[in-house]
């Protein structure tokens, strides 16, 4: 199915009820008084995250949604019946905020957390609320609250713990399928990836993590350029980034390639520019071993890079193993500290 990032739905919760003006009239009984009863309250729309859902497709076909309203009050003090609540599902990792103005009324992060859109109105009051020593038949009701509309803008923001990055084939694909059972499409021409892919890496019984692989990017994907604008956001919640280099690409290598990525990155988010990234030399099976470790350590030392690098092949493993135990150990070390730091 094709990934869908971003949806725009309108929410109306229900009308409450109206109070009801009635009198108590029965034989024998001549000072019966009043008995209108309270109108219903009006359901509510909730947005509720759900496991497994992956994508706002779904929003395409249906955008406008509206719980029920509340049933108006009756005489005998009868009360009129509250309209049902809407629960409308969406993937864990939506953001949701106004569409008119760009305010966020909250974010969806984990499976089963709900958040109100749209709260139905109030039920009217009946005239049995009227009545007083001075006003024993009181001719007076008030008519349901109005409900909430709002006009919503929902974007999804994938939640893994390591993304991949880099220029259009730089390998990121191909180590995602290598690494975990996804199956993104591989192919030898820019742009194969035309929409986020997540794979599960399992390392053993006990021990796995989420990668997500973000479309190529190319210079001035922050400005509008190629996929990168639009997918940039779906790096924003990874713990680690791995920026991954071809290191035989036809036109020769270049180590400024990674300072492209990084200008994209800073003029996107500052923060999202200093989350920590590793560089990993992908494709190291074209080249002599001896070959790849030499162009690797010499485009580290050009770009003065100090944190972590890699030499990899997703072709014939070379390297993997030793990536995936430093990037869990990252991943580890990373959860350790916010246990103690709660």
């Amino acid at each position: 199915m094709k990934f869908v990032d971003e949806a725009n739905i309108i929410v109306e919760a229900g009308r409450g009820g109206n109070g009801c003006i009635s009198f108590r009239r029965e034989k024998y009984i001549p000072h019966g008084g009043p008995d209108g009863g309270d109108g219903g309250d009006g359901g509510s729309v909730w947005l509720v995250s759900k496991a497994g859902l992956a994508t706002l497709a779904d929003f395409r076909a249906r955008r406008h949604f509206r719980a029920e309203s509340g049933k108006s009050g009756s005489g005998r003090q009868m009360c009129g019946a509250a309209g049902a609540s809407l629960e409308v599902y969406v993937p864990v990792g939506t953001v949701v905020s106004i569409a008119e103005t760009g305010e966020i009324l909250g974010e969806l992060v984990r499976s089963g957390d709900r958040l109100l859109v749209a709260r139905g109105g109030r039920g009217g009051r009946g005239n049995t609320h009227f009545k007083s020593s001075i006003n024993r038949a009181p001719r007076r009701a008030t008519p349901g609250g109005e409900a909430e509309m709002r006009r919503l803008k929902l974007e999804l923001k994938l939640l893994a713990e390591v993304g991949l990055l880099g220029m259009p084939n730089a390998g990121k694909s191909s180590l995602l399928a290598v690494i975990s059972a996804a199956h993104p499409k591989i192919a030898d021409y820019p742009f194969t990836t035309l929409h986020p892919e997540l794979g599960v890496v399992q390392l053993d019984t006990v021990r796995s993590f989420v990668v997500a692989d973000v479309p190529g990017l190319i210079a001035g994907a922050a400005s509008g350029y190629g996929l990168g604008l639009q997918f940039l956001r779906h790096v924003e919640r990874t713990r680690l980034l791995l920026h991954l280099v071809d290191m035989a690409p036809p036109g020769g290598f270049d180590s400024n390639i990674v300072r492209t990525i990084e200008h994209e990155l800073e003029a996107h988010s500052r923060v999202l520019r200093e989350r920590e990234r590793w560089l990993v030399f992908s494709k190291a099976d074209l080249l002599p071993p001896q070959e790849a470790e030499d162009r690797a350590g010499k485009a580290v030392s050009d770009l003065g890079w100090d944190q972590p690098w890699f030499v990899i092949s997703s072709k014939t493993r070379i390297g993997l193993n030793r990536l995936l135990e430093a990037v869990w150990n990252s991943i580890e070390s990373r959860y350790a500290e916010k246990l103690r730091g709660e």
